[in-house]
């Protein structure tokens, strides 16, 4: 049987996708529009959801999202 390897993870969530995301908007300022540069933009809007959702179901009162 494999053994799994694990990763103590040493930021947050939300710090690695906001790290993630603000590496990506650099990225899509010097893309020129095309398929490219549309990917990125998707992976920042797929990791503000992400973050926005993470926030949302750790929060106590746990509200329906808007």
């Amino acid at each position: 049987m494999r053994k799994r390897r694990r990763f103590k993870q040493t930021s947050t969530l939300e710090e690695r996708l906001a790290e993630d995301t603000a590496q990506l908007r650099e990225q899509a300022e010097t893309l020129k529009p095309g398929l490219a540069r549309d990917n990125v933009l998707r992976r920042i809007r797929q990791n503000e959801t992400a973050i926005h959702i993470s926030e949302w179901l750790a929060s106590p009162d746990l509200k329906a999202p808007i």
